[in-house]
Order: structure tokens, then sequence, then C-alpha cells
């Protein structure tokens, strides 16, 4: 409830009413992927992001001048690091937020804290949700964020190249023998992907096929006693911290010689941004990673 925040976004709530929040114009009632009811402005003048993929696909819509703020953590492209910033993934600044006097709040359920998502609305701002499930939740994600901010016709281009790229991917891998892959994304404990995620989705495109596809958890940790039961052939090594030393884990599979894919000396790490963002530049880490499984394919990038 609005009473439960601090009295200095209180205060600098009923500032901007004072001062005049942008004009709205036309508005439209929207549904979001959480199937919340949303008015936003026909054409958002002033957007903020809570997430680094939706600040990706707000500047591939063009949006540009319209990105009154991002996260802290929303490096990507460019010109992201010259825009406001509003704090923390998890724990934006609500001072900072109402200051920047926003007509549009765009934010991914599975990322905000519903605390968060939920002090915004309490004071009157209009926050959008995308829930992106796996590589097709991703296009619609790109389309629902298109509508929200009025640039519909951008998204829909945007998804069709994503697919048309995909499709032809696909078709070069759909014949060759499909690999067994562990895909790490966390070393202590070791964590790995699950059916239905972006991640699994992708190496499947890719050509492969994870050794933990089956698995109904999404991140589920796995003992190196179920690795070397189900004997990868490759392992990836997805970058999710930046200050992790990855030579050095790529170094610990090394005494794993039992192991197909340390025998094969087929060990990768890949950037993360590429794989785990919900973003247009899925279809590059698709192409990393058919680079990783079926380098015949596409070769090695230069």
């Amino acid at each position: 409830m609005i009473k439960k925040l601090p009295l200095c976004v209180l205060f600098l709530f009923v500032a901007n009413f004072l001062l005049g929040l942008p004009a709205l114009g036309e508005e439209r009632l929207l549904t979001d992927e959480t199937g919340k009811k949303i008015k936003v402005p026909s054409s958002p003048k002033r957007i903020i992001s809570l997430a680094p993929s939706i600040t990706e696909i707000l500047f591939a819509l063009g949006l540009v001048d319209e990105i009154a703020g991002v996260t802290d953590f929303c490096d990507h492209p460019e010109g992201t690091l010259k825009k406001p910033k509003i704090g923390g993934f998890v724990n934006p600044s609500m001072e900072r937020i109402v200051s920047l006097r926003p007509d549009l709040i765009a934010g991914i359920r599975d990322g905000n804290r519903k605390e968060t998502i939920q002090a915004l609305k309490d004071l009157g701002l209009q926050v959008y949700l995308i829930d992106p499930k796996g590589f097709d939740g991703v296009m619609r994600s790109i389309e629902k964020i298109g509508q929200a901010v009025g640039r519909s016709e951008g998204s829909k281009k945007i998804v069709r190249e994503m697919r048309t790229k995909t499709e032809r991917i696909a078709g070069l891998t759909a014949s060759l023998p499909r690999p067994t892959v562990f895909f790490q994304i966390g070393n202590a404990p070791m964590i790995t992907v699950g059916k239905g995620t972006l991640a699994d989705d992708l190496i499947r495109l890719a050509g492969g096929k994870s050794i933990s596809e089956d698995e109904t958890v999404e991140y589920p940790a796995y003992g190196i006693e179920t690795i070397l039961k189900k004997a990868p052939e490759i392992i990836i090594i997805s970058s999710m911290e930046a200050e992790r030393n990855y030579p050095n884990l790529v170094k610990n599979w090394k005494n794993w010689k039992s192991v197909p894919a340390v025998a094969r000396n087929a060990i990768h790490v890949i950037d993360s941004n590429l794989v785990d963002r919900p973003t247009p530049r899925i279809v590059e880490g698709l192409e990393a990673l058919v680079r990783i499984i079926h380098p015949e394919v596409l070769g090695h990038k230069k």
C-alpha cells in the first residue's frame, strides 16, 4: 500500500503531479503477459526499463529518445550506458523512478520482485510485465513490448527476421547427429537448464541434445555422478558472473577424463548475454551454439 512507502517517495510523487507529468494523450487498455489490464499511452514518451532484456528490445525498436531510465545492469547496446540509472535489477530506487516521471514502466515477471512492481502500481504508475518462456516465448514478448510502446509493426518485423534466420539454421542442423550437451550455468552447486528453458530450446535448434532436456525443474542441480552417468559429449559453460575465472572452471573439468566431453577437449565458454537474455540477440546466441555443436555448418567465427 502507498502508506507503507517511504515518505520521500510519496513527496516526490506528489511533487511530480504538481509540476505536471507528461501528457498521456490517447490511452489504450492492454493486457500484459501476466494477465493484468494496463492503461498505456498510444505512444509513450518516457519509458523506464526494469531489465536489461527490455532495454535491448526498446533499443531494437528505435526508442532511444523515449527511454527515460534503465537499471545499473543494462549494458547493451552502447547507448544504454548514457541513460539515467534507476539502481539495481532487483532493488531499483523508487525515488529515482518517480523523479524521472515515466508514463510507462516495463518489467519482467521472473526478474523483478513482486514487491517492487506492487509499490510502483500503488503510486499510480503503469507497469507492463512480460513473461518470456522458451524460444517462442521470447518472440511473443518482443511483439508484446512492441504493442505496449506503439511499435507493433517494428516488433513484428524483428520477429519475422529472427524466425527466418532461425528456420535456416534449424534446417541446416535437422539431419545431423545430435551430440549430448551439458549446459552449465552454476558451479557450486552445479546448475544446468531444464525442459522449456530458453537455453534448452537453443541447444535443440543448434542440433544438440541437452542431457537435462527431460527435467521438469527449470534449473536443476546436477552432481558429478549424474554427469558421469549421462556422459555428455560437449560441455558449455555460460558466463553468468563477470568476475568468475572461467579458465579455472574449464581446467577443473580436466579432473574428470572419463566424461566424453573432457576426453574430446570439448569444453566451451559462451557469453551468457547471448543465450540467457530474451532479446533479438538470441539468434546470435543460436549461431554461437551451432559453431560449438556443429562447427561444420557455420564454421568458427573469425
